[in-house]
């Protein structure tokens, strides 16, 4: 039995563009790695940072959040608001301690299920090579308390 360290992804995607990407990807028996848990949101403009973390903390290694191509959105302006939240949630994530590569943002059309299947696998081997998260350890010390980081602290519960 294979031991080897396997990342969980939560992939946010698009229901428009995104979440068809993945479909055409499978339909069309594209070959990608089967570690992202995809859940379908109306627009990537609704996921919020503290989704992302949630997901984090409760033992994803990983996040990968896809929407439509800017000037391609379906309510017009969503994407750039995620594009927006992303930049603000990379920053936040330095602040934890924890690695940007482990959140990610990818623009995919319905037709471009080999792009969604390519950032898939892109990520996958990220994760592989940067291991575990490990909030617990990562984020707050290993014994649940507070690390400080300079002149920001990180609070119990983020």
């Amino acid at each position: 039995m294979d031991n080897a360290y396997e990342p969980v992804i939560i992939g946010f995607l698009c229901n428009w563009c995104s979440y068809r990407a993945a479909d055409l990807a499978g339909t069309s028996r594209l070959h990608y790695a089967p570690n992202m848990r995809p859940i379908r949101v109306m627009c990537s403009a609704r996921v919020e940072p503290q989704f992302v973390l949630k997901a984090l903390r409760e033992g994803a290694d990983g996040v990968l959040i896809a929407g439509c191509h800017p000037g391609e959105c379906h309510y017009v302006d969503g994407n750039i608001k995620a594009l927006r939240r992303y930049e603000l949630l990379k920053r936040m994530l330095r602040q934890l301690g924890i690695e940007e590569e482990r959140v990610q943002l990818v623009w995919a059309a319905a037709s471009e299920g080999n792009v969604l299947a390519d950032a898939v696998n892109r990520m996958t081997e990220q994760l592989r090579r940067l291991g575990p998260l490990r909030w617990r350890e990562t984020v707050l010390g290993g014994d649940g308390q507070m690390v400080e980081r300079g002149r920001e602290q990180v609070a119990k519960e983020v």
